[in-house]
């Protein structure tokens, strides 16, 4: 196997690798002298300004596939983490497999340290959301165990790391949404939709608003209508109440309130948890839950529904007057569907 010669070419396989021997092969003797190079081609320091940004994302993921390599064993807090292949990503972080005290987790390596604030966000809100949420709602929300600073044994950079327990069987929106173009039966789509409201509707409770209720941070179990809502590095939380950032390729889903960097309120979780569920049902969406769906999509968040609990409420009685009584429909995928966090 060889390396890239060229910073695109690298750049592009650093961008879509998902573990070590993509990018470095299967031979241990000739690695080092492919992860040599691509290091060369990518360090931010040997390109221009245009593509600094593209540097330090390769740069990064390139770091984060050679540690991989080598079953490197991060040390913190008194616990051995050994750290394994990558799995997935989004836009802040890596997601590696990873064993400690004999245990799978799963280890969030933030990319790029500039993003480390958003990172240290969502360990915020999750420690809020424990202190608050009750024991019957916590399958919504991702199971912090640990969080910490590492410091890259090959770039310096600091980077939060993030364990969680593992996530299994959960699928993302953007895959049923993938699976299903043509749209899906909106019976299908209403325990989802329920659930989701739950999930914010336990959030805001808390004081916290999600802030980013966006189709790959909302999974889902379907053999047992699970619900999970992960990606909390974009909360708005107490004090400021404002969401940091906006997830880039989907900008034109968030409400007025949020690139405007107004306060966030449960209104703008509501929002883009509508989105969600819209997009899932596609044309094949009743009218009745089309106008409610509207309802919810109103630009003023003043003008929205504001609490999920009694919308949910609202919900089930919309459900009923169309389906009539609330009955299990099994929900089931092409097992062709990447799990996620692939």
């Amino acid at each position: 196997m060889t390396a890239p010669t060229t910073f695109a070419a690298a750049a592009a396989l650093l961008r879509v690798a998902r573990t070590p021997k993509e990018v470095f092969g299967a031979d241990p003797r000739g690695a080092a002298a492919i992860y040599r190079a691509l290091a060369k081609l990518v360090h931010p320091d040997r390109v221009g300004p245009d593509q600094a940004a593209a540097a330090h994302a390769a740069f990064a993921a390139l770091g984060t596939l050679w540690a991989a390599r080598g079953g490197q064993v991060i040390s913190a807090g008194g616990r051995d983490y050994r750290v394994g292949e990558r799995v997935g990503g989004d836009e802040l972080a890596d997601y590696l497999d990873g064993e400690v005290d004999g245990k799978p987790v799963l280890l969030k390596v933030t990319r790029r340290p500039a993003d480390n604030d958003l990172t240290r966000r969502e360990v915020r809100a999750l420690e809020l959301l424990d202190e608050e949420v009750e024991p019957r709602h916590r399958a919504y929300l991702p199971r912090l165990r640990a969080a910490f600073t590492h410091r890259d044994r090959d770039t310096g950079a600091d980077r939060v790391v993030t364990v969680f327990a593992p996530v299994d069987g959960f699928v993302s929106l953007a895959a049923v949404r993938a699976a299903h173009p043509g749209g899906l039966d909106a019976r299908d789509v209403a325990w989802m939709w329920r659930r989701l409201l739950v999930a914010i509707g336990v959030a805001h409770r808390a004081g916290v608003v999600h802030g980013a209720v966006l189709p790959d941070r909302v999974l889902i179990e379907p053999a047992q209508h699970g619900l999970m809502l992960v990606g909390w590095g974009y909360a708005a939380v107490p004090p400021e109440h404002r969401v940091p950032a906006l997830v880039e390729r989907y900008r034109d889903w968030y409400p007025p309130e949020v690139p405007a960097k107004q306060q966030a309120t449960a209104a703008t979780d509501i929002y883009l948890a509508t989105r969600c569920v819209v997009e899932l049902m596609g044309h094949r969406a009743p009218e009745p839950l089309r106008r409610f769906a509207r309802g919810c999509l109103l630009r003023p968040p003043a003008a929205r529904p504001q609490d999920a609990w009694q919308l949910l409420a609202e919900l089930d009685e919309r459900l009923e007057q169309i389906y009539g009584p609330r009955r299990f429909r099994p929900f089931a995928l092409p097992a062709t569907v990447p799990a996620w966090p692939r």
